[in-house]
């Protein structure tokens, strides 16, 4: 009987995603290239800001995509106190209006990533400012097509999720999945609507008016943020600057894999963080997790008829839910029916996040250790 509960609550979950008027599991917020925008595009009305820490590997293929977005693009790579030669390999880069900077010493109370994009805006001079990771390649014309998307519609800041690299096994089994939970978390339809509460943003690329951004106090508005992009899009959605925009995209591609250790860190990085460092909402997270993956399989295997009916059902809703991402990034049909396994893989990675707190670092990254304090 307790099988048949626990899985029947499992597939009512499942369902109850699948029917959300919001549809979190769809993937009709997309936006991709257009290549004849790079010819008609006003590139020269965007600033592009490209924070870079240790970035030697890709940071020459990323600055070469830059190259062929349009004249007058303008790009400004800050140097996060790198210990190889991304600075060096950036000025050789030979794009025409390129300045590298490297940032001042890391201040308390700032994350690296947006001490650095503050150093940067400093130097902005132009309408529209693209934040931009170092390891993501962009398509012909996609600056010219997000600045045509945020004029048209009157958006303040338009943001894309870069495809992943899929050229490594955890890659390309679990970024998809990474994308499918964000969207969970973040619903784009929510928090493409002007009125609702919700707010999204994609980090690694990233579009955003100069004025809404010195508008809200900059980057030092959200110094300290650990999820700084999702931090930035709710500041300017609540100050009234305009509309935010997020979708996926092809358009954009990282240029490398994580493996295991590193995506492993890129989750713990913000997981517990999701969970506002609430040990309660940790364990409510593990108990609802565990319900929608974990009964499934096993009410399969052990339990009664009425228990594997159920849990058949709710594995059945859960990889309907997961099919549109799997397609969309062109993922193996054998990633559909592995999601449980995932799913449990990114519990024990939000473990991993609260086991680095309760030791005292709020977040790690990039060989940095952020410290617990006031959040």
């Amino acid at each position: 009987m307790v099988w048949v509960d626990l899985a029947a609550v499992a597939a009512g979950a499942w369902l109850a995603l699948l029917l959300a008027p919001w549809r979190p599991w769809w993937t009709a917020e997309r936006l991709e290239a257009d290549p004849d925008a790079v010819v008609s595009g006003t590139a020269a009305e965007v600033t592009v800001l490209m924070p870079a820490r240790d970035e030697a590997a890709v940071i020459g293929r990323s600055l070469a995509a830059l190259a062929r977005q349009g004249a007058g693009l303008a790009v400004i790579v800050i140097d996060d106190g790198s210990s190889d030669d991304t600075a060096g390999i950036a000025a050789r880069a030979g794009l025409l209006d390129l300045t590298v900077i490297r940032a001042p010493a890391l201040p308390a109370g700032w994350t690296g990533k947006l001490w650095a994009l503050e150093q940067g805006r400093l130097a902005v001079a132009t309408p529209y400012v693209l934040l931009l990771d170092a390891d993501i390649a962009l398509a012909p014309g996609l600056v010219a097509t997000l600045l045509a998307k945020a004029r048209r519609e009157g958006l303040a800041l338009v943001s894309l999720m870069a495809a992943p690299a899929m050229s490594g096994f955890w890659d390309r089994w679990w970024m998809p999945v990474f994308v499918y939970f964000f969207k969970l978390l973040y619903p784009f339809r929510l928090a493409n609507r002007p009125k609702a509460a919700t707010a999204a943003g994609a980090g690694g690329c990233l579009m955003v008016a100069t004025g809404a951004l010195s508008g809200i106090g900059g980057f030092g508005a959200l110094r300290d943020a650990v999820i700084d992009d999702c931090a930035l899009a709710a500041l300017v959605k609540r100050r009234g600057a305009g509309g935010t925009w997020i979708g996926l995209t092809r358009s954009a591609v990282m240029l490398r894999a994580t493996g295991l250790k590193g995506f492993w860190r890129m989750v713990a990085r913000t997981a517990f963080t999701q969970l506002r460092y609430s040990y309660a909402l940790l364990a409510a997270c593990a108990v609802v997790m565990l319900i929608v993956f974990a009964v499934p399989p096993a009410a399969i295997l052990a339990g009664g008829p009425a228990a594997r009916v159920l849990g058949l059902a709710a594995w059945v809703f859960m990889g309907v839910s997961y099919a549109p991402t799997a397609r969309f990034y062109g993922q193996s049909p054998w990633a559909i029916p592995a999601l449980p396994a995932a799913g449990l893989a990114f519990l024990l990675m939000t473990f991993t996040s609260a086991l680095w707190y309760a030791r005292g670092v709020r977040s790690r990254w990039k060989g940095r250790d952020y410290r617990r304090g006031p959040v």
